[in-house]
């Protein structure tokens, strides 16, 4: 009846957790031991499974993961931050390699999903798209990339670009981003208007990086959200960092809370070391979808990261103010429903009929898992053990 039955795991809440896997998918969960048959039994003694993560925001074509350490040049601004970025580059490995060995060091501590933002635009043209398209390629079946076209050195500023995020669309990019309309183009309407052009017209969902501060970026985001919601792309746009949320008094984030929840409009935060970031819980409870990511990883932009989730969800607890259960498990929804969620991953969750893929952590409980950050920790793809260590894990889990 089943392939492999995992048996003596826990669940978010601690509670006893059985896992009955057919074909590759779960055909049985429930705090009872199913009967096994003739099924190979996995005793996973009391370890607690979760949700494969999601990465809701990477940088792939920018670490230097897999490459030497580089280390961290200080820039006045943010065009001198690309300057520096764009020399350091030069002398790196190809993109190729190096996205692909931060995909394996994703992947090794559980990331099943991420969305990739990658440079476009009239300069580099399709060349990094291209190459993290070739990474991807190697991955595909383990970890599934959703790319983005992000014009990181502007649209409006940056003639030509407008044509080359129509063009990578056109080739594969499932989502096309825009960055600061107004500080970085000058011009909001005029930027908004391309990308959500290029959404409308070839049916792609939108991720913008908005780093404006204060009233600036808040009035930003009431122009996303109503043209988020007169183009009816409810549930298909995404604002990346919004700084302004956390710079605002609770009654203004109140209102625009209300208007991107209604617009379907969610928010990713990284939780930013040394900025104000979304208040998450109270755009949560306006309604709005709030999920994270890594961000940048060992690159021109900043020396941290190495691309663990559960270590993301840790420090969006930690800058937080996160102390509960509740609140700590809210930390893991970003980094995995609800990053799910915003990418449209199907078949996600440890649910009957899903695909069987999951991460088995050493903790009690998803609070603690968050709150420590445990090294030890398996993964199963598909009802199979994964990874270099799959015989190890094989040996620490006990299987028959």
């Amino acid at each position: 009846m089943f392939d492999r039955v995992f048996v003596n795991a826990v669940d978010a809440d601690g509670a006893p957790l059985n896992l009955a896997v057919r074909q590759g998918r779960f055909a049985a969960i429930g705090g009872e031991r199913p009967e096994s048959g003739g099924a190979e039994i996995v005793d996973l003694q009391g370890h607690l499974v979760l949700p494969g993560f999601v990465d809701g925001h990477i940088h792939l074509d920018k670490s230097f993961v897999g490459d030497r350490w580089r280390p961290h040049r200080p820039a006045s601004s943010l065009r001198e931050r690309l300057a520096v970025e764009k020399q350091q580059l030069a002398s790196a490995a190809p993109i190729a390699e190096r996205a692909d060995a931060l995909i394996r060091q994703a992947a090794s501590f559980g990331t099943m999903a991420m969305r990739c933002h990658v440079d476009v635009d009239a300069t580099t043209g399709l060349t990094h798209l291209h190459a993290v398209m070739q990474a991807r390629e190697r991955w595909r079946g383990v970890v599934d990339i959703e790319l983005v076209a992000f014009p990181q050195a502007g649209v409006v500023s940056c003639p030509g670009t407008a044509q080359m995020l129509d063009a990578a669309v056109q080739e594969g990019a499932q989502v096309v981003g825009g960055i600061d309309p107004t500080t970085l183009d000058n011009d909001a309407e005029a930027q908004l208007d391309i990308v959500f052009g290029i959404a409308e017209k070839r049916g792609v969902k939108i991720d913008i990086h908005l780093h404006e501060p204060g009233q600036q970026g808040i009035d930003q985001l009431h122009r996303i959200a109503a043209r988020t919601k007169a183009a009816g792309l409810n549930g298909r746009v995404a604002v990346s960092h919004a700084y302004a949320l956390g710079d605002v008094a609770p009654d203004v984030v109140e209102r625009i809370a209300a208007a991107l929840a209604d617009a379907g409009v969610s928010i990713m935060t990284n939780a930013p070391g040394d900025r104000a970031f979304p208040p998450v819980l109270a755009l949560r409870a306006a309604g709005v979808q709030v999920f994270t990511g890594n961000d940048n990883i060992q690159d021109a932009w900043w020396p941290y990261g190495n691309g663990d989730m559960l270590q993301r969800a840790m420090l969006i607890g930690y800058r937080s103010g996160f102390y509960t259960d509740e609140e700590l498990r809210i930390a893991l929804n970003m980094a995995t429903q609800a990053g799910a969620a915003v990418l449209g991953k199907t078949g996600y969750g440890v649910e009957v009929g899903n695909e069987a893929s999951f991460v088995i952590v050493k903790a009690p409980n998803a609070a603690a898992a968050v709150a420590a950050v445990p090294a030890g920790r398996a993964i199963v793809r598909n009802g199979e053990f994964w990874g270099d260590g799959a015989a190890t894990s094989r040996s620490l889990f006990n299987a028959d």
